[in-house]
């Protein structure tokens, strides 16, 4: 059975940080891409950052320079270092774990949330 866990969420305030974690069983970890999205109330749900399987990293535009994501295979673990935090960051933050072999998804998972609220 495929599980990927998110932990680490929390209230910080403004100009805080946050690392989040996502555990993953039941997958070749080192085999897929994961992903961190979020989702604000009342708002779509929106790619935040990603790392390929290779290693190679992508972000989106509002959290480049502050959000770093990494993976630790060993420990079939992912995670999001959050730093100089918003209050717009506010969201319940989501991973996906995703495996692509030639246009077709072996692999396409999703946590269960943890939530991020940033406020003073």
């Amino acid at each position: 059975q495929v599980q990927l866990v998110e932990s680490g969420g929390g209230v910080v305030q403004p100009g805080g940080s946050l690392r989040l974690s996502c555990a993953a069983s039941g997958i070749i970890f080192r085999r897929v891409a994961m992903g961190w999205f979020r989702q604000a109330p009342g708002k779509q749900r929106e790619l935040v950052a990603a790392i390929t399987s290779g290693g190679s990293t992508n972000s989106a535009d509002s959290v480049k320079g502050r959000f770093t994501v990494s993976r630790d295979n060993a420990k079939n673990t992912g995670y999001l270092q959050m730093n100089g935090l918003r209050p717009e960051d506010t969201a319940v933050y989501y991973c996906n774990a995703v495996r692509v072999l030639f246009g077709t998804t072996l692999y396409d998972y999703w946590g269960q949330g943890t939530q991020v609220i940033v406020s003073a």
